[in-house]
């Protein structure tokens, strides 16, 4: 396997393989002062690269980030989900998506490409989350939510059942949502209420 992006978020990942007992062939990085991880080395990625390593996973919490990366490069992108994660077998798990210890993804649930399910999180039956997202540890999705594109959900957050969040989305930690989130918008509280929205230029 091999993982881009050498941060964080990339040692999960690499204690993840290894709790499969597969091994990182490469890591690659665009910082050039980064020369290892965890004991692997870590080189920047080249374009020769794209015919030379076939299965990649971008190993970089940030959703925009991921998305350039994702459609700068040329490869063949896998899923990876820990061996403690319970994911229904009715439930669809997207390219470059990864599944954290502990989550559990039930039945009738589509995951998108490269999006994160982070340590503990729930993501409930009959749930999108679109591609991108990223739904942060002992989160709790539950039944039939829609979460767009790009959407970052905060660490210990709820969302009710029948809720759509938007595109490119911020819900903060700990917050409970209620009713629907628009687009761009920034969540926050119990109840969730909007403390603002980002800049669409810039997404």
């Amino acid at each position: 396997m091999n993982l881009y992006g050498a941060g964080g978020h990339c040692k999960v990942i690499i204690d993840i393989i290894n709790s499969l007992e597969k091994t990182v062939d490469t890591v690659f990085d665009d910082n050039i002062n980064i020369s290892s991880l965890l004991n692997i080395p870590v080189t920047q990625w080249k374009i020769e690269h794209q015919t030379q390593h076939k299965n990649v996973l971008i190993s970089i919490g940030n959703n925009k980030i991921r998305k350039k990366i994702s459609e700068t490069i040329a490869a063949n992108f896998i899923s990876l989900i820990h061996p403690s994660a319970i994911v229904s077998k009715y439930a669809t798990i997207g390219k470059g998506t990864v599944v954290m210890a502990s989550a559990v993804i039930n039945a009738g649930a589509t995951i998108g490409k490269h999006c994160i399910v982070n340590t503990a999180a729930i993501i409930e039956h009959d749930c999108i989350l679109e591609d991108f997202v990223h739904i942060s540890p002992n989160t709790t999705i539950t039944g039939s939510v829609t979460i767009g594109e790009g959407t970052h959900i905060g660490a210990g957050a709820i969302v009710l059942p029948n809720i759509k969040i938007g595109n490119w989305a911020t819900v903060g930690a700990a917050a409970v949502v209620l009713k629907k989130v628009p687009d761009f918008a920034t969540v926050v509280g119990n109840p969730a209420r909007i403390l603002n929205y980002k800049n669409k230029k810039n997404e």
